[in-house]
């Protein structure tokens, strides 16, 4: 009689994906930089309409939805988060380039308390409409600089707090060089 062992049951985690190959779970950065942008391209709008309009109102229902969509994400999971969702769509055809998702998260987060802020200031707090604008500025500015250049913000300042390294960054930028590789000057 043959006893037949059973596979491990991996679990699968609340953000990312187990990939064989990768040490820690990760996200498609393609679909992550096409998220970003989706929410930068509303958001730019609506923050030069409240400019143009002097008042943060057309900036309040998009707020609420960046906000919501960021806990989503950090909560429920990538999988459930909106502007992911529809991200995966897009670049569905794409290969994915895949990144680490614990540095992700942290910038998530990072973009949740912005957001969060910024929607304290504007609704309960009735901050002046530059305190508003220079909250929205900045997480469109973080926005941008993900979506067009691939830089994670987020990512980096999670490598400077976190009590572990980020692994799995876009393009290498954290892996740190290795002592053969660095070219010497006699």
């Amino acid at each position: 009689m043959s006893t037949t062992v059973p596979a491990p049951v991996t679990q699968r985690p609340r953000v990312g994906r187990i990939i064989p190959g990768y040490a820690v779970p990760v996200i498609n950065e393609r679909e992550a930089r096409a998220a970003a942008g989706l929410l930068f391209l509303p958001g730019i709008v609506l923050y030069l309409t409240a400019i143009h309009t002097g008042t943060a109102d057309p900036l309040k229902p998009f707020g609420a939805a960046f906000v919501l969509d960021m806990l989503i994400r950090v909560i429920a999971g990538d999988r459930y988060a909106p502007s992911l969702a529809l991200a995966r769509l897009i670049v569905s055809r794409q290969r994915p380039e895949w990144v680490g998702a614990p540095q992700k998260v942290f910038a998530w987060w990072l973009g949740y308390g912005m957001g969060f802020a910024a929607c304290l200031a504007t609704g309960l707090l009735q901050a002046p409409l530059w305190v508003t604008l220079a909250l929205c500025g900045t997480c469109l500015a973080l926005l941008f600089l993900e979506t067009a250049f691939g830089i994670c913000v987020g990512c980096a300042l999670q490598s400077r707090f976190s009590r572990t390294a980020p692994q799995q960054c876009p393009d290498d930028t954290c892996a740190l060089p290795n002592d053969a590789d660095t070219p010497t000057t006699p």
